[in-house]
């Protein structure tokens, strides 16, 4: 199953966006919440009902001591979302100023992740937060790099509104840039849409040179729910958001999967002796026609 890492330019619903794909998933989920602004689920969906003895903080000690310590503390600090634990939550950072602490506790992290999610069966996303950028790179401390850059699929954020794209332009060059460099390929890269706004997905895409992987509706009745909890709306288990996330977990796993195949075994065409078969069987081809 792939990891999937959701970020944002500005405040664009990721934190909604993320555990609506983990609730919807029809396979064993995990979210693991890594904007280094500090997490908000644990006071907002979650009630308070976590206390700051668990989440991710006290992975950075573990990791410090060995990879086992950071593997037993990881599955320690698992919070279940749901009554049979199938899904279930990593959850985030108390305070902001604990984020300077996890710059060596990314990359071991990301490793755990793609063994929860390659050996286990998981859909595992990744909250990553609003995207911070120094010189043009991703900034060291305000972004969780090492976590983004090696996750299977990297989908920005966007709303379909003028603003928000204005705002995704400034983030798409370096992102795809860093995705190029330290992580899988740029062809990582792609958008989560809300539909929110007057813009549809092909012209979303068209604007910001980016295919739209899926769009997700907008719901604010079951987005509030998920963002501030109190009673879940009236047919919350049917919403259209929820509907339209688990229809987009396949799409990610499709589209992930096609990558992996791409990365294994490259196009036939890029052996230049094959290339120059293609092209003498393309010329008799239009002779044929002609």
């Amino acid at each position: 199953m792939p990891v999937t890492a959701l970020v944002s330019a500005k405040s664009c619903g990721v934190t909604a966006s993320a555990l609506a794909l983990t609730l919807a998933s029809k396979r064993l989920s995990l979210l693991a919440e890594c904007d280094p602004a500090g997490g908000t689920i644990r006071a907002g969906f979650l009630q308070g009902h976590v206390t700051a003895g668990y989440g991710l903080y006290h992975l950075a000690k573990a990791e410090r001591t060995s990879p086992d310590a950071l593997a037993n503390a990881f599955a320690n600090h698992l919070w279940p979302l749901d009554e049979a634990g199938h899904r279930k939550l990593l959850a985030g950072l108390t305070d902001p100023a604990q984020a300077a602490a996890l710059g060596r506790t990314w990359p071991a992290l990301s490793e755990v992740l793609h063994v929860l999610a390659e050996e286990a069966g998981y859909d595992v996303f990744i909250d990553a937060g609003r995207i911070a950028l120094e010189a043009g790179s991703l900034h060291t401390t305000l972004t969780p790099a090492p976590v983004i850059h090696q996750a299977d699929l990297v989908l920005l954020v966007v709303r379909g509104t003028e603003q928000s794209l204005t705002l995704a332009r400034h983030v798409i060059g370096p992102l795809r840039a860093e995705l190029a460099e330290y992580g899988s390929g740029a062809d990582a890269l792609a958008l989560l849409l809300i539909k929110d706004g007057p813009r549809r997905a092909h012209q979303v895409a068209e604007a910001l040179e980016t295919p739209v992987l899926a769009a997700l509706p907008w719901d604010p009745d079951t987005a509030n729910y998920l963002t501030n909890a109190g009673r879940p709306p009236r047919g919350y288990g049917r919403s259209p958001l929820l509907r339209h996330a688990r229809t987009a977990t396949e799409q990610f796993e499709a589209a992930a999967s096609r990558r992996s195949i791409q990365q294994q075994y490259p196009p036939r065409s890029a052996n230049p002796q094959l290339a120059g078969v293609l092209q003498r069987l393309t010329e008799k081809a239009g002779g044929v026609r002609g």
